[in-house]
């Protein structure tokens, strides 16, 4: 089916915004199929570790990783690698969401990470950014410049099973954008 397609951002805006099959999904639903084929096909560690989207809009995204085999460590707690995706999927899938949205054509990396690990993370742990407009006026911007932009965010990790609101890890990523020519 894919192949039918030129691109895997072609299929997914297609499939999963466009198509009939877009409009009857719900929106975690959706965002979370289009998040795991990402994985599948250009980043398969996303995919391994099987994160659902919980909550996607202009301002806040919430994104869980369960704890199971593929995410622990040897002491039963998540694994930090398997943080460090959540992570990077909560201030990527926000930015990448904006991207699509503005129609643009912006690469996006992340240049710079720095994590707190404050507590062990026994169960599944939710990931959540919530600067989302700070994000927007960066895709504006990198939109109006020919140069790279940049700008470090924030990106909170809760066990909300165990430990309700109380963060288990605290991450600062540093977002680079540029416009593609």
């Amino acid at each position: 089916m894919l192949s039918a397609f030129s691109s895997l951002k072609e299929f997914a805006k297609t499939q999963f915004y466009e198509g009939p099959l877009g409009q009857a999904l719900p929106t975690s639903f959706r965002e979370t199929a289009f998040l795991r084929a990402i994985g599948l096909f250009k980043i398969p560690l996303i995919f391994y570790v099987s994160p659902t989207v919980l909550e996607l809009s202009e301002e806040k995204c919430v994104i869980r990783i369960p704890l199971g085999w593929r995410t622990k460590n040897h002491l039963g707690a998540m694994y930090f690698g398997s943080l460090c995706v959540g992570a990077d999927m909560a201030g990527g899938v926000i930015a990448a969401r904006m991207i699509h949205s503005m129609g643009a054509d912006v690469s996006l990396v992340f240049k710079d990470f720095q994590a707190e690990f404050l507590k062990r993370a026994e169960g599944d742990v939710h990931f959540t950014c919530t600067q989302g407009q700070e994000i927007r006026a960066l895709v504006v911007q990198a939109l109006e410049s020919a140069e790279r932009v940049s700008q470090k965010f924030q990106v909170t990790a809760t066990v909300p099973s165990k430990l309700g609101n109380e963060p288990v890890a605290q991450f600062f990523l540093t977002l680079s954008l540029k416009r593609k020519k």
